[in-house]
C-alpha cells in the first residue's frame, strides 16, 4: 500500500470479550466493562462496593461457563472476536480496490486488543487522519459514546491529535436493512415449515436511561419499522423484544425471555429470532438467544425454534462498513 501525508485509519470498535472462557478472565473483562461510568451511571462510592462485593466473587463463574458453550477452537476463541477480525479484513480488502490511503483495523471497547494500542498502530503505520466507527447499528450512551469516549482517551494517553472523525450510528441506513430482510428472507426460506412469528431482539437498556433522555428505544424502534416496510409485515409478523437485561430495575419492555415463554400459550408455535442490535454474533447472541431462547419456548410447548445469524462478515455486512467509510471521510479536504 502507498501512504499519503493524508493516510486516513479506519478503526471499528466492538464491544468486548474475554481472552479466555475462564472465571479469571471474565472478572477482568467484566471488570472493565462494570466500571464503566456511562454503562453504570450509579455513583461509583455505591457501586464499586456492589461490584467488588456481590457481583465479582459470584458472577464471572457463571458466565465463563456459558463462554465455554460458544467458545471456538481456534485461534480466536471469541465469536465476537473473530466475526469482528474476519469483517475487518474482508472491509480492508474492499477498500485496498479503490482506496490506497486507507488503512482499516479493529478494537474492543474492553478486553484485548485495546482502543489505546490500536490507536497507536495506526499512528505507527503512518495515519494522520482517524476515522472511529462504533459496530453498534442503533446510538446508545452505554455503546457508541463509550466507544468514542475510548478514542479520545487513548489519544490523549499517546499524546496524539490528528484529525479525528466519528461515524454516527446507521440504524436505518438502507444496506443494513437490506441484509437483515434478506438473511431473515433467506433463513425462512431454507425451513420445511415458515414461523408464525419473527422475534427481532434487541439487546436490552435500563428504562432510567430513555426516560432520562437516550434515543436507543427510538432507534431500535426505527430499524423495526424500516425492517417492517422492507419485508411487508406488520406488528404481529415481526415483534420487537429487548433481551439481555441486569439488576433488578426495570429494562426495556417487553421482555424477550417472558415473550418467548408467552407465545405457546398464545398458539404460536413456530418462531425464529434475529438480534438486529448486534452486528456479530457474540454471547448474548449464541448463548442467550440461540440455545436458552430455544429451550425457553420448546419447554413452553413450542414445537419449531430457529435463530437468524447476525450479518457477521457477510457481503451486506462488508457493503455496509465500505459505503459508511466512503461517506464518513469524502468530506476530507483533498478527497
Amino acid at each position: 500500500m502507498t501512504q499519503t501525508d493524508s493516510t486516513v485509519g479506519v478503526l471499528l470498535i466492538n464491544l468486548g470479550t474475554p481472552d479466555a472462557p475462564t472465571p479469571q478472565a471474565v472478572r477482568r473483562y467484566l471488570r472493565e466493562f462494570l466500571s464503566d461510568r456511562r454503562v453504570i451511571t450509579t455513583n461509583p462510592l455505591i457501586w464499586q462496593p456492589i461490584l467488588n462485593l456481590f457481583i465479582l466473587p459470584f458472577r464471572p463463574r457463571k458466565a465463563a461457563k456459558a463462554y465455554q458453550l460458544i467458545w471456538r477452537d481456534d485461534a480466536d476463541g471469541s465469536p465476537l472476536r473473530h466475526f469482528t477480525r474476519t469483517l475487518t479484513e474482508a472491509v480492508a480488502a474492499r477498500a485496498g480496490q479503490t482506496r490506497n490511503d486507507v488503512v482499516v483495523d479493529w478494537a474492543m471497547r474492553y478486553g484485548t486488543p485495546s482502543v489505546r494500542d490500536k490507536l497507536e498502530s495506526l499512528r505507527a503505520r503512518g495515519c494522520t487522519r482517524i476515522l472511529a466507527i462504533a459496530l453498534y447499528p442503533q446510538y446508545s450512551g452505554t455503546t457508541t459514546a463509550s466507544a468514542y469516549d475510548a478514542v479520545t482517551a487513548g489519544l490523549r494517553a499517546l499524546d496524539w491529535q490528528p484529525e479525528l472523525r466519528t461515524a454516527a450510528a446507521f440504524p436505518e441506513d438502507r444496506t443494513y436493512i437490506e441484509g437483515l430482510a434478506r438473511s431473515i428472507e433467506d433463513h425462512v426460506a431454507a425451513l420445511s415449515s415458515p414461523p408464525d412469528v419473527i422475534i427481532a431482539s434487541y439487546h436490552g437498556l435500563p428504562q432510567k436511561y430513555v426516560d432520562e433522555g437516550d434515543p436507543y428505544y427510538d432507534q431500535c424502534l426505527l430499524t423495526t419499522q424500516r425492517l417492517r416496510e422492507r419485508l411487508g409485515w406488520g406488528e404481529d409478523r415481526l415483534r420487537m423484544t429487548f433481551q439481555s437485561r441486569f439488576g433488578a430495575m426495570e429494562w426495556l419492555r417487553p421482555y424477550t425471555d417472558l415473550v418467548l415463554a408467552a407465545l405457546p400459550g398464545e398458539g404460536v408455535k413456530k418462531v425464529a429470532v434475529i438480534a438486529p442490535a448486534f452486528l456479530a454474533d457474540c454471547l448474548e447472541t449464541l448463548e442467550e438467544m440461540a440455545e436458552r431462547g430455544r429451550e425457553t419456548f420448546l419447554e413452553a410447548g413450542g414445537e419449531q425454534f430457529s435463530y437468524i445469524p447476525c450479518l457477521n462478515d457477510t457481503p451486506p455486512a462488508v457493503a455496509l462498513l465500505d459505503g459508511l467509510i466512503g461517506r464518513e471521510i469524502a468530506g476530507w479536504a483533498g478527497r
